[in-house]
């Protein structure tokens, strides 16, 4: 009887994990996570530490924790244990609202475009005012308006001698004035090489109009022959077909009334002068 006794109390008895340890980490709260983040259905979650699924232990329990779960593969020697284990979890939703909130997650992602990235042409430098103008305007337009801005202008007309208007001093003109006067001045200095571009431009268009006419005709006299043949040959056969409906070959045809046979005549007359034209 002790024997039997002895051998009860000294077996090894399954116990489960009954640690009291708490993660410094602040509490999971299930809602905040992302529905495809945790599974209720096995009482499990990524771990947002080291992002793998590890179970809830004792998910019905007043405190319910994260296992203990280390890093590294399994069988690995020495391995370094999560700082999330032992963290406790906030479970306020039940499995039907968990799974609610999955589904309502899947419908928008599955009605969702295709995010395409589509990248920005790259902007080159803005150009400066005088080039975006001075290359609409020419030299006797920007003269013309200077001109014009002094006469109406106090602040950039100045009396001389004589009593006549004169423009002032660049540097006591007003805004408008200056720029003006920066723009007759930068269409005159580029003046030469806008007329001689200008007159570079239109000579390649005479002589590029010049050989597409050279290149017409030459395209024109290797099938000319062909086609003077083919209109003679259709004037040809139209006079034949009317000169025989004016005369049917059969005695039974029909008659044809007087204001049809002059229409025949007519066509008849305008083919032959036709005719005689393409045979010269």
């Amino acid at each position: 009887m002790a024997t039997r006794t002895r051998d009860l109390t000294t077996q090894k008895r399954p116990r489960r994990i009954r640690s009291r340890a708490t993660s410094a980490l602040s509490p999971l709260v299930v809602s905040s996570l992302k529905p495809h983040e945790v599974d209720l259905t096995v009482s499990a979650l990524v771990c947002p530490t080291c992002r793998t699924w590890v179970p809830i232990s004792a998910p019905h329990s007043a405190r319910p924790k994260l296992v203990p779960h280390h890093t590294e593969k399994a069988g690995t020697e020495d391995p370094i244990r999560c700082p999330g284990s032992h963290r406790l979890v906030t479970i306020n939703l039940t499995p039907d609202q968990w799974f609610r909130r999955l589904e309502e997650g899947l419908t928008q992602t599955a009605g969702r475009r295709s995010t395409r990235v589509i990248r920005k042409p790259k902007t080159g430098a803005t150009p400066a005012v005088m080039q975006i103008v001075g290359g609409t305007i020419d030299d006797k337009t920007a003269r013309k308006l200077d001109e014009a801005h002094v006469r109406g202008c106090s602040v950039c007309s100045v009396k001389d001698d004589k009593g006549n208007l004169r423009a002032a001093d660049i540097t006591f003109r007003c805004t408008d004035g200056r720029r003006l006067a920066q723009l007759a001045a930068h269409t005159k200095r580029l003046a030469p090489a806008r007329r001689k571009a200008q007159m570079e431009d239109e000579d390649w268009n005479d002589r590029r109009a010049w050989g597409l006419r050279l290149l017409h005709e030459q395209q024109w006299q290797s099938v000319s022959e062909s086609v003077a043949d083919a209109d003679l040959r259709r004037v040809r056969d139209t006079l034949a077909a009317l000169i025989q409906m004016l005369n049917p070959r059969k005695a039974d045809a029909p008659q044809l009334t007087e204001w049809e046979r002059a229409d025949l005549m007519s066509a008849i007359t305008l083919l032959a002068i036709e005719e005689e034209q393409l045979t010269r």
